[in-house]
């Protein structure tokens, strides 16, 4: 294992070459294919609040700061990592508090509340990395605006390591809503869940997030969440009524433990395989109805499918793209991490473009490392 002490070291290592792992707190570590050929490179040296400027809501970080630790930091000032980021350790069953902001935008990670407020590449502002050349270089800037040179940060996000080693984040903040209030109906099927987040999402009520758990408590329920300020909510909230039928409010306790669920995929059974499977929302029913036997839950009004399934990869693949969506499998035993690729294959054209991206950062394949 390689620890860099700053980045010129972190420079001259990439710059010797070789096949290297990048890895901050490792809460993903379970993602992916094992990859013992590849040496690792310790991130965590890249941590600490570089700048924090709250009424401007602009943060600035090294990677490897702990995404708790981040949370807690824009929380004592009333603001918020606004795409909902989580700690994957209980998804993977890592010991949680592990989780760095670095990785959490490697990943591309967000939670409910991206319906609503967008995804992680939204609010990465600007990132110094080095490339697989052994060369240093800064995207993006510290400021909302900004609209010169190409967006390095959405590209970046969700690349799990695979173009750049990022080394310091500027992220968007944004004030945290004074209140959050939940209603849920319960007793719909597939469909008729996701044309009820439909109707509510058209409504004019600013819904924050929808999410449909066919077992909750015993039955379907159907989640929408509000968040504001209370009188807005209450305001708001009666536009609910004429569009979802049955809608009862949820304490804070319950209404916090859904959401959790709905996060972490928690309610489903964690000796399957745990597939993330991204589709237009409408077409949500049809993919769990494709796929028998499967325990399942949808997040994003429909959007996000959380899928838990002993049926072969490829028919997993194929609802899927059938469905206009992908799939990535995120849970799985280290077997079947090695004989499926985490990532849903590309088109042969994305892939031959994808190809051409990832040399112009790494022209020798230093982090092509067969993860995923």
């Amino acid at each position: 294992m390689l620890r860099p002490a700053g980045i010129d070291d972190l420079c001259a290592i990439l710059a010797a070459g070789g096949a290297l792992r990048l890895r901050g707190g490792g809460s993903k570590d379970g993602i992916g294919a094992e990859t013992p050929g590849a040496t690792v490179v310790d991130m965590r040296g890249f941590a600490g609040i570089v700048d924090y400027d709250p009424p401007e809501l602009v943060l600035t970080v090294g990677a490897a700061t702990p995404l708790a630790a981040v949370q807690a930091l824009v929380a004592g000032q009333g603001q918020m990592l606004a795409f909902d980021p989580f700690d994957h350790a209980a998804i993977l069953g890592g010991a949680p508090g592990q989780a760095t902001i670095g990785g959490v935008i490697a990943a591309g990670i967000a939670g409910p509340a991206r319906l609503s407020r967008g995804a992680a590449r939204d609010h990465l502002l600007g990132f110094t990395a080095v490339s697989g050349r052994g060369e240093r270089f800064v995207a993006g800037a510290k400021v909302v605006k900004n609209v010169t040179g190409y967006d390095l940060p959405k590209l970046v996000t969700g690349s799990w390591g695979r173009l750049v080693a990022l080394t310091e984040l500027t992220l968007k903040v944004l004030p945290a809503p004074r209140a959050q209030q939940t209603w849920v109906t319960t007793g719909l099927d597939p469909s008729a869940a996701v044309a009820a987040m439909a109707r509510a999402l058209g409504a004019p009520a600013e819904v924050t997030a929808a999410a449909h758990l066919p077992r909750w408590n015993g039955a379907p329920a159907t989640a929408i969440r509000l968040d504001g300020f209370p009188g807005s909510i209450a305001a708001r909230a009666a536009m609910l009524g004429p569009v979802v039928a049955g809608l009862t409010p949820l304490d804070d306790t319950a209404a916090a433990a859904l959401w959790l669920a709905v996060r972490t995929a928690a309610p489903l059974p964690a000796e399957r395989p745990l597939w993330r499977i991204i589709v237009p929302a409408s077409r949500a029913p049809g993919v769990v109805a494709a796929i028998p036997n499967a325990d399942w839950l949808f997040d994003w009004a429909g959007g996000l499918v959380w899928l838990a399934s002993d049926s072969d990869a490829a028919q997993v693949r194929q609802a899927a793209a059938a469905a206009g969506g992908h799939a990535m499998l995120v849970r799985a035993s280290a077997a079947m991490r090695a004989a499926v690729p985490a990532l849903h294959p590309q088109p042969a054209p994305l892939a031959q473009l994808e190809s051409r991206v990832r040399r112009a950062f790494d022209p020798d394949g230093v982090f092509e490392i067969g993860r995923f």
